[in-house]
């Protein structure tokens, strides 16, 4: 695939410049292979540097006026803006997701930086009543917020754009310098990002090295994460990855956005239509590759037989094909090691019981819209995180039945319930033990205005821009007694 690249400096931004003595990675287009660039590929020494420029910034960082990160955030907002199509056509190439993907991740980053310089003006502290105890009198107490200092944030392959700026956007809003390392499959969307962070830091009077960017392998990853001057570590990524990180990243603060395997529930006064509806949409977007896809569907059994019968009717509409054309809705994994993955959690699937209603094969490096029916609780295509355009169906007795089997995950992301009762739905924001119930819409609803993350295995912490900011701040607190 030939792709019009960027125009930014070659190498790793790292310091007040740009490292060009690092080893060289193809990175591929998933759909076909073929070699769209070569990416820079970093080492444990540009880490290092990284963190010495990082450390080196957190006081001129904390320095910065509020006016001044918010006219950073809005100068970069619109830069991105401007070359919108472009990046919609970069992350198709880098990523492998549609075209109607690519081009919602872009709209959402754009907001991440619009709202995230909105909520500079949101961020203060307050005063306390100090003569509530009698040592108190006389004094004078309150809070501020200050920047927890330098900020790493690890981004996953899936939204490389929009989680870089996850990390980066708070990070600047909150007065922190942040080294960014995006997925090795996907650089490129992060470098072009980068620059244009740098350059309008620059135009404001500010060091460029506020913003780094590292690439590398999981040693590069360990410097970073394990390193005494860091302050903070926010991470979306794997389970497993994630785990690891908190262990070794101690006792910095860890931010995890980790994954999950997200349950619909369809109870017996459902809107059939509406469900089947939010399969379609929620299980298959990303290609499946978002920790908040539907991968678990529990149907009551008065409508298990018409629900999966409409769904199963409706799965041609997703149409498979190139990333590129407009009308394709699902397309390949990012690299062939998860199609083989995939692929032989499907057998296993079959293997241990299921019914494939649909699908279970691939077509080219794509993996086939899927439907599994009837998938035992034990089967990772159940209870692991596919990750993949894969929906496996059970049914339950009754609400309470289905509730018990979301909570039964050993994660807790998101989880939507389709139900015309509003004491059923008030019912699910009580019992299910996840960071987000979704009622009649799915599960992967997520508004950039909420705080969204998980709990269990599925992360500590939250993101969306205020809630990120504030993560990324420490309260100092103030006593005075006027003399």
């Amino acid at each position: 695939m030939t792709l019009a690249l960027p125009d930014h400096p070659a190498g790793l931004p790292i310091g007040s410049g740009w490292r060009d003595d690092t080893a060289l990675a193809p990175v591929v287009f998933p759909y076909d292979g073929s070699v769209l660039a070569h990416g820079p590929v970093g080492r444990t020494g540009h880490a290092e540097a990284a963190l010495d420029a990082g450390a080196a910034a957190v006081r001129p960082a904390g320095r910065l006026s509020a006016g001044t990160r918010r006219a950073v955030l809005l100068a970069v907002q619109r830069e991105l803006a401007g070359h919108r199509e472009a990046f919609v056509e970069l992350l198709i190439a880098e990523t492998g997701k549609t075209r109607t993907d690519c081009a919602v991740e872009v709209d959402r980053t754009l907001f991440t930086w619009a709202a995230a310089a909105e909520e500079i003006g949101h961020l203060h502290g307050e005063t306390v009543p100090l003569d509530l105890q009698p040592s108190g009198e006389g004094l004078v107490g309150f809070w501020v917020r200050r920047p927890i200092g330098l900020v790493v944030g690890i981004a996953g392959f899936n939204a490389p754009f929009l989680l870089a700026s996850h990390k980066i956007a708070p990070a600047l809003a909150a007065g922190c310098p942040v080294i960014c390392k995006p997925a090795p499959a996907t650089p490129l969307a992060t470098l072009w990002l980068a620059d244009v962070v740098r350059r309008a830091l620059v135009a404001h009077g500010a060091p460029a090295e506020l913003v780094q960017v590292v690439t590398g392998d999981a040693e590069v990853g360990r410097a970073l994460v394990t390193d005494p001057r860091v302050a903070a570590v926010s991470f979306t990524g794997s389970a497993a990855v994630g785990h690891v990180i908190a262990r070794v990243a101690a006792p910095r603060k860890t931010l995890l956005e980790l994954g999950s395997n997200t349950a619909l529930v369809v109870a017996a006064d459902a809107d059939l239509d509406r469900a089947a509806d939010a399969v379609l949409r929620g299980g298959f977007y990303f290609n499946g590759q978002a920790c908040i896809a539907v991968q678990r569907v529990l149907v009551c059994e008065p409508v298990r037989e018409e629900f999966v019968a409409r769904l199963a009717a409706r799965m041609g509409e997703l149409t498979v094909g190139d990333p590129r054309d407009a009308a394709t809705r699902v397309a390949p994994l990012i690299d062939p090691a998860a199609t083989e993955r995939v692929l032989s959690w499907i057998d296993r699937a079959r293997r241990a019981g299921a019914t494939v209603l649909h699908g279970g094969g691939a077509t080219g490096r794509t993996v086939e819209p899927t439907l599994l029916l009837d998938v035992p609780e034990s089967a990772e295509a159940w209870c692991e995180e596919i990750f993949a355009p894969v929906v496996a169906i059970r049914s339950v007795p009754d609400l309470p039945a289905a509730f018990e089997a979301v909570n039964r995950s050993r994660y807790g992301l998101h989880a939507a319930v389709f139900t015309r009762s509003l004491a059923a739905a008030f019912t699910a924001l009580d019992e299910l033990d996840v960071g987000g119930v979704v009622v009649n819409e799915v599960p992967g609803f997520r508004s950039d205005v909420m705080p969204y993350g998980g709990v269990k295995d599925s992360g500590i912490g939250r993101e969306g821009p205020r809630f990120a900011i504030e993560e990324l701040t420490v309260t100092r607190m103030a006593v005075i007694r006027p003399e």
